[in-house]
Formats: C-alpha cells, sequence, structure tokens
C-alpha cells in the first residue's frame, strides 16, 4: 500500500511540474480529445429518466465501487493520452449529468488540471449528455448553448443537444467547439441514416453563421456521430474532406488517415468502425496560429484498455455487455488532435 501511495505522490508530482503555466507559455500547445466513455451514470434514480438499470438495485447492479472504478480508469485514459500535460480540452459524451463530469475531473491524476465543465441538461430519454471538460488556465469559455435536436417527421422522439462552445485561448485565439453524439445505427446503417444528415445540417448551419461572422474561424467539430469519415452525414452533409484528397477543403475530418488503415475508434464484430471524428476548419491547418500537428487526428489505444477475445482480436474493453459487468474502461478508444504555434 505504501509504495502504490508513493507512485500516486510521484504521478501527480509530474503532472503538477507539467501543468506549471510557464513551462506551458514555453510549449504553446494545445491536446484537444473527445471520448465516449460509455454510461458514465451516477447511482440515483432520477425522475423522468430511463436510469433505473445504473442503480445498487437495477439490472446492472451499479454501485459505488463500480462508480469509483469506471472514474478511475477513464481519468488514467485521460491522464495518459500527453506524457507532457493534461489535456486543455476534453469532449465527451454518454455521461448523465454535469455532476458525474466533475466527479471525473477531481479524480486521479486529472485532479491537478482545476478542470470547469460545461453542461446542459438534454431532453435524451436515457439522459445521456453531451460535456466539455477544459482547463480555466488555458482556455477561457466566451459563449456555451445546447443546440436542440428535433426531428420533425418523429416529433415525439427526442435525443440529446450538440454542445456548441465558444471560447479563447490565452494568445487570444477564438475556438467554435461543437461536442457531438448523433443518432444511433439501431435498425440498420441505411435506416437510420437520414436522422444523422439532419442532425449534420444542424451543425453545419451554425459553421455556416460563424463563417459569415468570422475570417477565417478556428472550428472543431468533435463527436461519436455513428457515422464513419466516408458516409453522407460528414463527408457531404458538413462537407468534411480527406486532406490527401481535397487539401484546400473548408473543413477537413482529420480521422480519415486512421480509417484507411481498417483501424477505428470502436469494434463491432471483429470490424473497426471511425465512429469518433474530429473535423477542423482550414485555418487550423495553416502555419499561422494554431496548427494541426502532422495534419492528423489519433486514436489513444493501449494494451490495458483492450479486450482479447479467444481469436485473439481486439477491441475496447467496455464496462458492460447487457446486464453483464466486465468492468472495462468504455467500448470506445478517445480520439485527439494536438494543436502547436
Amino acid at each position: 500500500m505504501a509504495c502504490k501511495t508513493i507512485v500516486g505522490f510521484l504521478a501527480v508530482m509530474v503532472f503538477l511540474f507539467s501543468c506549471n503555466p510557464e513551462k506551458r507559455k514555453a510549449q504553446k500547445n494545445l491536446t484537444v480529445v473527445f471520448y465516449n466513455v460509455e454510461n458514465l451514470f451516477d447511482l440515483k434514480d432520477e425522475p423522468n429518466k430511463q436510469d433505473e438499470e445504473f442503480t445498487p438495485d437495477g439490472t446492472k447492479k451499479w454501485d459505488q465501487h463500480r462508480y469509483q472504478k469506471k472514474l478511475e480508469d477513464l481519468s488514467k485514459v485521460l491522464s495518459s493520452i500527453n506524457e507532457e500535460e493534461l489535456p486543455e480540452i476534453i469532449g465527451l459524451c454518454e455521461v448523465e449529468n454535469k455532476q458525474v463530469v466533475e466527479d471525473l475531473v477531481k479524480t486521479g491524476a486529472l485532479s491537478v488540471g482545476n478542470y470547469e465543465v460545461v453542461h446542459f441538461e438534454s431532453p435524451d430519454f436515457r439522459g445521456i449528455d453531451n460535456a466539455l471538460a477544459y482547463r480555466p488556465d488555458e482556455f477561457k469559455i466566451l459563449d456555451s448553448v445546447p443546440i436542440n435536436v428535433t426531428f420533425q417527421n418523429e416529433p415525439d422522439y427526442v435525443t440529446r443537444d450538440i454542445l456548441y462552445v465558444k471560447g479563447q485561448t490565452l494568445n487570444k485565439e477564438v475556438f467554435h467547439i461543437f461536442v457531438n453524439h448523433w443518432s444511433s445505427r439501431i435498425g440498420g446503417t441505411e435506416k437510420s441514416e437520414p436522422n444523422r444528415i439532419y442532425v449534420a445540417s444542424l451543425v453545419k448551419n451554425k459553421v455556416d453563421s460563424i463563417y459569415s461572422a468570422e475570417k477565417n474561424p478556428n472550428i472543431i467539430i468533435m463527436g461519436d456521430m455513428n457515422d464513419e469519415p466516408i458516409n453522407n452525414s460528414l463527408f457531404n452533409t458538413i462537407g468534411a474532406k480527406d486532406i490527401t484528397e481535397e487539401p484546400n477543403a473548408r473543413l477537413i475530418n482529420l480521422m480519415f488517415d486512421v480509417d484507411k488503415q481498417d483501424l477505428g475508434s470502436y469494434n463491432y464484430r471483429g470490424n473497426w468502425n471511425m465512429l469518433d471524428n474530429i473535423v477542423v476548419s482550414q485555418n487550423l491547418l495553416d502555419d499561422k496560429g494554431f496548427g494541426c500537428f502532422e495534419k492528423q487526428g489519433f486514436v489513444f489505444q493501449q494494451q490495458w484498455m483492450e479486450f482479447k477475445n479467444q481469436e485473439g482480436e481486439i477491441s475496447p474493453n467496455r464496462t458492460y455487455g447487457g446486464p453483464n459487468y466486465y468492468g472495462g474502461v468504455s467500448d470506445h478508444f478517445p480520439v485527439y488532435i494536438k494543436l502547436k504555434r
């Protein structure tokens, strides 16, 4: 136990040093992460939410021990993405409320980042929302609003909002950030596609308004889109192109390179899917101000985050499979970009 305490203390001290403002001033870097954390619920049964299964008496037997383990595992993942420093900006989906995100950023090595949280309660029937955690020493919030999603052909169907955040970095660069979790593929990819295209059109409309108001804006669109880079919602509706094919496109999907390698952030029946995407505006690909390192996005994957089946196939080690508790971190791997200037 003493050894564990010493190791934990040393880990925190390393991050305290890495978060030192003077050191950061010299580095001038930003790490931006998106992570589908797979049902980060508290233990309470809240009215008007179908969250009963995530309670101590529910089908998943969700208790304080399992909740704390989940927080510690997620903190370990997020604090390991960049060995030099904690991420400045973290987009999250499948979080039940603001409190669970605040619990997360106060856990383990993340605690020294003094993160603040942007969250709005969405109408999703299960109670899962999007959120943004950020380090206020590096990023100042100027505005934040939820973009409500209502399907005209299904007026009774409710889903999570799109989270829009406008913020400013230490060097006064303004960023427009969208955190997304689009409609699932339940019922089949093609049958469910119109809903994702519609949500993509809401993002596109907001992006167009930003371009009308600003010249060369810094835009980051991240999330679990439940679609891959080449699918209509991303490629055609939003217009997020492959930098190797259309380097001057207004918006670039930085996950194309990973997708072309038949890799991804999610594994479905042995097949990798690039469902978690990061799209940026052209302004983040030049040499002025912040620019994307290597002009591509990355999937963070470590052996301790993986599950290997009897055939030797790797997938993210999930927390649950139906009612069965596996004790893993999440059924997705996080994706991230590094911005440098």
